[in-house]
């Protein structure tokens, strides 16, 4: 692989094309398909005449988490963070920021700076030089084209950046639970808010493109209706999310990050932030009509932490389905009559706490048709959590290889762990390089990953996950285990598995 590439743009874009002609030269430089995959643009720090306002900017959040052990306000790191964003031409890609070796607040404070759903990642850029490059031949209408291409592309120049900084630090608590009476089952467990258990949570989770970012903004949205007094007669909102989909495909994880997230990007306006997760089969009681008011008494305690305005609560219940049963099952006799009790229970108790502003319901369920249709006609978003595509898949394999490459367990035959597996789209430009041919190139070796991401079509994100771990153990020599012999074995682990969950 060719080594990254730093390009500078060294004007602002050219008012017409008598001026382009003249700076083409200057700003396009040729660069082959693969330097291109790892290349990075800066701009200059001068935007061009006519350039966003700082209302019209588009906001991009830069998250910046503290050491276990800073004792810095929160203040102090914003600003000295946001100095150095405008004191560096960086251009916005999803992806961490090096902290500068010449700014010891930061270094002494500051664990990790990372810019966050941009929507834009590396291969846009490299995509935008190839896109100038092609253009060479067309210079007297370079400046038209290429501000038609950033604005179809959404390539963000640094003059089109408002950054908002989010400074956080992790509990390092872990859960608490709500003992249970009588030695009953706790009817929830409590996570302090941004738990160190879910860092990196939110990033790992892969899924079709705008699925993430669709759920950041509803809850965006939904906190701001609900602090701006918008009457809910008129405009009807609930803060409930319900994602379905098949086992294993990660509907609990992403609540769990989703709630992480937030509690990061809502910092400066609450305080505290909780996850409250139900245990859903303590909420049943063998006495008649008990279940019902166990319900009421959990939802009471709920009520009781968001009364404090500085607190913010996620409230998650995992396969809602058990305790929001359709209740036209119960009526036709094959449900038991309490479970009615249990899902008017939860409406009611779920109406209730629209009236608070600082609570957000995160419900999951395997089985969507078993729920209650007053329920589902409740959640404000209802989003399917599908298994993974193609390019998920191919991405989840690949992060799993490079923590194994990372920690030792593969070795790459042309230098120990340094082999660099290409991203999907990478791969994708790049598969009809010469490096190919090379069994140890990362072309190659990218190529045989993308054939088991293919074979693995239909297993769920978490059978994926496992996938490394039982390839590992099936080579003949664990203990040392080269990468190209690896992906042979993973091939055939995934058709085994694939072969076994058919049947």
């Amino acid at each position: 692989m060719s080594a990254p590439m730093e390009v500078s743009f060294s004007a602002p874009p050219p008012p017409d094309a008598a001026s382009a002609a003249a700076a083409a030269p200057s700003l396009v430089p040729a660069v082959s398909a693969a330097a291109a995959a790892a290349t990075t643009v800066s701009c200059s720090p001068q935007p061009p005449t006519g350039s966003p306002s700082a209302d019209d900017r588009i906001l991009v959040s830069v998250e910046v988490l503290l050491h276990a052990t800073s004792t810095a306000r929160a203040e102090d790191v914003c600003a000295a963070v946001e100095r150095m964003l405008e004191a560096r031409s960086l251009s916005y890609v999803d992806g961490p920021v090096p902290i500068p070796n010449d700014d010891p607040f930061l270094l002494a404070n500051v664990k990790r700076i990372q810019i966050c759903d941009t929507g834009m990642d590396l291969l846009s850029l490299a995509i935008v030089l190839s896109f100038l490059a092609s253009l060479l031949m067309h210079l007297l209408v370079l400046a038209f084209y290429v501000d038609e291409w950033i604005e179809n592309h959404k390539v963000l120049l640094f003059w089109q950046v408002r950054p908002v900084v989010h400074v956080f630090q992790l509990s390092e608590d872990g859960p608490g639970e709500e003992p249970g009476e009588d030695d009953a089952l706790s009817s929830f467990n409590e996570w302090g808010l941004p738990a160190k258990e879910f860092d990196g949570l939110w990033e790992s989770l892969l899924y079709e493109v705008g699925l993430k970012q669709r759920l950041l903004r509803y809850a965006a949205s939904a906190l701001l209706f609900t602090e701006k007094g918008v009457d809910p007669c008129l405009v009807s909102w609930n803060r409930i999310v319900l994602l379905h989909g098949p086992p294993g495909t990660g509907k609990t994880s992403l609540c769990k990050a989703l709630a992480q997230k937030l509690s990061i990007r809502f910092k400066s306006r609450y305080s505290m932030c909780q996850l409250i997760e139900v245990n859903a089969h303590s909420l049943f009681s063998k006495w008649f009509s008990e279940s019902g008011k166990l319900v009421a008494k959990l939802f009471q305690k709920i009520q009781e932490m968001v009364e404090e305005e500085s607190n913010l609560v996620f409230v998650l219940i995992d396969e809602v389905e058990s305790l929001a049963a359709a209740r036209q099952a119960a009526i036709s006799g094959s449900e038991p009559s309490d479970s009615i009790r249990v899902v008017n229970a939860l409406l009611t108790q779920m109406d209730k706490l629209k009236s608070w502003p600082n609570v957000i319901i995160l419900t999951t369920s395997n089985i969507t048709t078993a729920i209650d249709i007053a329920f589902v006609d409740r959640a404000d978003i209802k989003a399917y959590v599908g298994p993974p595509t193609l390019q998920a898949r191919y991405e989840i394999l690949r992060s799993c290889l490079q923590e194994l490459l990372r920690v030792g367990i593969l070795t790459h035959a042309q230098g120990g762990n340094s082999l660099c597996l290409l991203s999907y789209f990478s791969l994708m430009e790049n598969h009809h390089c010469p490096e190919v041919a090379d069994p140890h190139g990362s072309v190659h070796l990218s190529g045989l990953l993308h054939k088991a991401a293919e074979i693995c079509e239909g297993l769920s994100g978490r059978t994926l996950r496992k996938l490394p771990f039982l390839a590992h153990a099936s080579v003949a020599n664990p203990s040392c285990c080269d990468a190209s012999a690896f992906l042979h074995a993973l091939i055939q682990t995934a058709q085994r598995e694939l072969s076994e969950s058919r049947g």
